[in-house]
């Protein structure tokens, strides 16, 4: 991790000492790994090879065991959210990268309170880091007070823009909107865009965890510095010391299993994801018992070219 200015140090250190926390325990007596405690990421029709609507993606959620998922569709947001309500199915999240009247006004007409996850923004220009978490919360803070409007939090997602990526810097933001008054903003911390050393990780995840809404498996390279693809759990070599981190900690907010991948299946993609945490959990308790390690499924072939067909000569 880059060195940090003594001013962001200290802010980090008083936050990392205050009592208030915004971890989000889903229930005490609730395994981590429970199917109640899981969402589903990344299913929405872009995501899915088979295309589901609203209706078909609740069943598919329904037949997998699960009951939450996270939202980044195509913007028939009231259809997901009745499909969701008739199924008995939470919509965790949304995907907000930028505020969105429909998506605030939908949460208020059906009453419900999901998170809103929202990514960093490359439009800033500025790189003093006192400067840009002015500039970040500046951009979150009527985000925020929208979500507190609706009783809802706003979860800082890292997201492909390299300085928000930095839980520090996040937690530096959280910190500066508090001294605003808002205290609705956390951290939903994704394996599959955090590019730090396994090393730091167990010391990373001790600063953030009083900030935690929410935390996104994905595999993990032997080597957790190179940018990973998405990939199933328990599939590659770091994640499960990872995870191991996570339950050992006592966190017990909510996971989400991540899809992603729009050549296959939903239903194929939640499901091995799943069967990696069985596997993870298997390993947790007793190294060397969950047998063979998930393996990625292959990607699809290529389809192949249509035959060329000359005409027929005229008679």
């Amino acid at each position: 991790m880059k060195p940090k200015p003594l001013a962001l140090i200290g802010l980090l250190t008083v936050a990392f000492l205050a009592t208030t926390s915004l971890k989000s325990i889903a229930d005490d007596t609730l395994s981590l790994f429970d199917r109640k405690n899981i969402s589903a990421l990344w299913i929405a029709a872009p995501w899915d090879a088979k295309k589901r609507g609203p209706e078909e993606r609740m069943q598919m959620l329904q037949e997998l065991g699960l009951s939450k998922f996270a939202y980044n569709g195509d913007g028939a947001v009231d259809a997901e959210i009745e499909a969701a309500k008739k199924h008995g199915v939470e919509i965790a999240a949304f995907w907000y990268p930028a505020r969105n009247p429909q998506i605030v006004d939908a949460i208020k007409r059906y009453g419900i309170h999901p998170q809103f996850w929202v990514c960093g923004s490359r439009a800033i220009p500025v790189t003093n880091d006192a400067e840009r978490i002015e500039a970040e919360a500046a951009r979150i803070r009527p985000i925020a007070e929208d979500a507190a409007a609706l009783g809802c939090k706003v979860g800082l997602y890292n997201h492909r823009e390299p300085w928000f990526e930095e839980q520090d810097h996040q937690v530096a933001i959280i910190e500066r909107l508090r001294r605003d008054g808002l205290t609705n903003v956390g951290i939903v911390f994704n394996f599959h865009h955090w590019r730090g050393s396994l090393a730091e990780f167990p010391a990373l995840f001790k600063r953030i965890q009083p900030y935690l809404l929410a935390v996104n498996f994905n595999g993990m390279r032997a080597d957790t510095t190179q940018y990973p693809p998405v990939r199933f759990i328990g599939s590659d070599e770091s994640e499960l010391a990872m995870i191991r981190v996570v339950e050992a900690s006592g966190w017990r907010g909510s996971i989400g299993v991540i899809h992603e991948r729009p050549t296959v299946d939903a239903a194929d993609g939640i499901k091995g994801n799943l069967q990696g945490l069985e596997w993870v959990q298997k390993e947790l308790r007793q190294p060397g018992s969950g047998g063979p390690k998930p393996q990625e499924p292959a990607p699809p072939a290529p389809a192949l070219p249509k035959p060329v067909v000359a005409p027929l000569a005229a008679p």
